[in-house]
């Protein structure tokens, strides 16, 4: 029955995915100007340069037809040549996308590490000092810019106390074959300690500027639930079983209370793969995310246009992930 209820829910992404597909589509040519000349600048071009340029883009073809071509490419995998690297999107962005993928995970990371003491023992002890010390820590966490805080981070650790590097997935000087894309995983394959442990520490920084941030709103989510949750019936009744107390708390309440947590999760997760575009050009992070700033200053169109695509994407399957989750947590939920 949940698999039938599952591929449901999937079927229905599906006009969800060719809506966003759409809207990706004609918001960049329902902006002002011509795409051609907003892509080639002030550059010295020919007619005959920018007539090229316009009928690989389909441009010169009526609206509906270009859609048709759109989706027709779209489904043969091919989401076009980026103009300023001359190389197949779909190439750019499976280069890049390992290293974000790798950075939200550690961010995630990075954020449940914090997030799950802080929220619990927040919700335990509620009313105390040590409870309004986490959420003043908290509230300062969400009003506090990333990038801002990253700056920070570099001039703490890199600059002054020297311990970590600024910028990059591993050092100049050393090599590692890339089998997976992600650098650590690679790092491990190719069994070198030495380029594993650099990896880890570019990673750091990065990490902990986004999982910082993403920690003050999961401590938060946790806190509410638990306390939520402390005062249900079944805790009560496992307080008079004679259970102990971290056996109430984590087993009892905490499984009920992760369910708005993952929540938060996982639409995180989709805002990290495509919202931490700021962060990766600070960090000189070879990510999605710099590769479409980099696309945005350069205005390599069609990057851009696959780029919201993928966002988009991701965000639609997170919620399927999570709901599929949902049933894990507590069974008596449905799909």
């Amino acid at each position: 029955m949940r698999l039938s209820k599952l591929f449901e829910r999937v079927v229905s992404a599906i006009p969800v995915a060719i809506g966003v597909a759409v809207l990706a589509f004609m918001f960049l040519r329902f902006l002002p100007g011509d795409p051609v000349e907003i892509m080639l600048g002030d550059t010295a071009v020919t007619q005959q340069q920018i007539d090229t340029l316009r009928s690989q883009l389909h441009l010169d073809k009526p609206l509906l037809e270009q859609l048709w071509l759109f989706f027709v490419s779209l489904f043969q995998g091919d989401l076009g040549t980026s103009f300023l690297r001359n190389q197949p999107v779909l190439k750019l962005i499976a280069e890049a996308l390992p290293a974000t993928i790798e950075l939200t995970m550690a961010t995630i990371f990075v954020a449940i590490l914090i997030a799950l003491p802080v929220g619990i023992i927040s919700a335990v002890r509620a009313g105390s000092w040590l409870d309004r010390t986490v959420l003043s820590g908290a509230l300062v966490g969400v009003s506090m810019p990333a990038f801002w805080f990253g700056l920070l981070l570099i001039l703490l650790f890199s600059v002054e106390l020297k311990l970590l590097p600024t910028s990059g997935r591993l050092t100049a000087t050393l090599a590692v074959d890339s089998v997976t894309g992600f650098m650590l995983i690679d790092t491990l394959l190719a069994r070198d300690l030495r380029a594993f442990g650099t990896a880890l520490k570019h990673l750091i920084l990065p990490a902990v500027t986004l999982g910082v941030v993403f920690a003050a709103v999961l401590a938060r989510v946790v806190r509410a639930s638990m306390i939520e949750a402390m005062n249900k019936e079944y805790v009560t009744t496992a307080r008079s079983k004679g259970l102990r107390e971290f056996t109430v708390v984590v087993k009892h309440a905490l499984r009920n209370a992760l369910i708005p947590a993952l929540t938060v999760t996982g639409l995180q997760f989709g805002e990290l793969l495509g919202g931490n575009m700021i962060v990766e050009t600070i960090f000189a992070w070879p990510g999605l995310g710099r590769l479409v700033v980099n696309s945005i200053f350069a205005r390599d169109y069609v990057v851009v246009q696959a780029a919201v695509m993928l966002y988009a994407f991701t965000y639609v399957a997170a919620n399927l992930v999570v709901d599929a989750l949902y049933t894990l947590l507590n069974p008596r939920i449905s799909l």
